[in-house]
């Protein structure tokens, strides 16, 4: 048995837990630079409003409709995020988180009352940290998938699938009838692993819903689509063929990329701006325990925008495996100086990380008489950065070329029109929510 636990909305819920104020409005979580919707409540979700339409579509309604439109701040959701999975762990031995607000929940085989104590985890969660979640449990991942999606959907969309089954739903509770209507109910596409693409096509061979699927044969999905097809039809038979992955898979690029406020014509606002992302590239890196063997760095104008056109990239090998902010930047920079051209109106720049390497990577390079200090005492320094910079705030301690020493008005800078307060997230601020 599996469960899937998932947060609803869940930058909103975020948003909600601090200011209460909130519930009950439309809310809308936007992008970096407030480019479109990450994030909608049930309400914004009902004026209409589409995950990841621009905010220009949709920002008349702050002023007509009472729609609150806020700026991502990934800070606190990571925050609150830890809390969640924390209070998810309780409800097996083995967890996976999937995602930011998604957590599988694995080897729940024997744990008696199953259901009740799924209930008693998303009161948990919600009376301790004000997020909203459904769970969904049944044996196997896409069949837990299906779950959760049905639980969500017979709350906030009554109709749609029995009223029983909203906040927790327990396939394995439910007769093979029950098991029939819903698949019955479900399209094809809202299926784990079943994109828009895969639907259409999938409908062009009569397979609209979920059950059309679970009762197309395994050779068939295998042979006529692809592997990752056929299990997902055997996992939908009842058959688990994905298992927990208990540590993720080790990430092949980092990356840190912006579109600016305005645009940039000059060269000392863009080395500002490359290494800031820099910095927060080799920030991910350390976090990831890895080294970066080779870094890119790219400039380029907005396709939107009227004028000459500019794009250009270069990527700088390292002399060894680093995750250094030092030495990243160093070559970010340089590489920036080899691209930079005068004249162009640029919108957007970004560093990428590449050729990653685990931390504990023992390389022999060209450096023969580097003494072996060299790296520990890097590694020291950029840990007491980090920890420095947790404590007290992003940026505490930087590099000079960061701009860190000029006001927020830098000319590379973000435009964030909904800037929200910079939430510290103890546990004694969070309202605590009642039933």
């Amino acid at each position: 048995m599996f469960a899937l636990i998932d947060g609803n909305n869940f930058y909103v819920s975020c948003e909600r837990a601090f200011q209460p104020a909130l519930r009950g409005r439309p809310v809308v979580v936007l992008s970096n630079n407030d480019g479109c919707a990450i994030s909608r409540s049930d309400e914004a979700k009902a004026m209409g409003i589409k995950m990841a339409q621009p905010y220009y579509q949709f920002r008349e309604l702050e002023r007509t409709a009472d729609l609150v439109c806020l700026s991502a701040n990934f800070e606190l959701y990571g925050d609150m995020s830890a809390r969640m999975m924390a209070i998810a762990a309780g409800l097996g031995p083995l967890q996976e988180i999937y995602s930011i607000d998604e957590s599988f929940i694995g080897d729940l085989e024997g744990i008696p009352d199953l259901t009740r104590r799924a209930r008693a985890i998303r009161s948990r969660i919600g009376r301790w940290t004000s997020i909203p979640t459904c769970i969904g449990l049944a044996p196997t991942k896409t069949l837990a998938k299906l779950c959760n999606h049905i639980a969500k959907d017979a709350e906030r969309k009554p109709g749609n699938y029995p009223a029983e089954l909203a906040q927790v739903c327990n396939w394995a509770e439910l007769t093979p009838a029950q098991h029939h209507a819903l698949l019955q109910r479900t399209p094809a596409g809202d299926v784990w692993g079943i994109g828009r693409r895969m639907a259409a096509k999938l409908a062009e061979q009569g397979i609209h819903t979920a059950l059309d699927l679970a009762r197309m044969p395994a050779a068939k999905a295998r042979g006529t689509w692809s592997v990752v097809l056929e299990c997902t039809v055997r996992e939908l038979q009842g058959t688990s063929c994905i298992s927990l992955e208990h540590a993720p898979a080790p990430k092949q690029q980092i990356a840190c990329t912006r579109s600016f406020g305005h645009a940039i014509n000059a060269l000392p606002p863009l080395v500002e701006a490359v290494s800031e992302f820099a910095t927060r590239a080799a920030e991910k890196l350390r976090h990831s325990h890895q080294l970066a063997g080779a870094l890119l760095v790219f400039v380029h104008t907005s396709p939107f925008r009227p004028g000459p056109r500019f794009n250009q990239s270069i990527a700088i090998p390292l002399q060894r495996p680093t995750s250094d902010t030092r030495t990243l930047l160093h070559a970010a920079v340089g590489g920036l100086r080899k691209i930079y051209q005068p004249g162009f109106e640029l919108a957007k720049a970004g560093v990428m990380l590449m050729d990653l390497y685990p931390a504990n990577t023992q390389q022999q390079t060209e450096l023969l008489f580097e003494e072996p200090r060299t790296r520990r005492n890097e590694d020291k320094l950029m840990e007491a950065m980090d920890r420095i910079n947790a404590r007290y705030g992003k940026a505490t301690v930087h590099l000079g070329s960061t701009g860190h020493t000029q006001t927020d008005d830098a000319g590379w800078r973000m435009k964030q029109e909904h800037r929200t307060p910079r939430y510290t997230t103890r546990l004694d601020e969070i309202p605590i929510a009642r039933a």
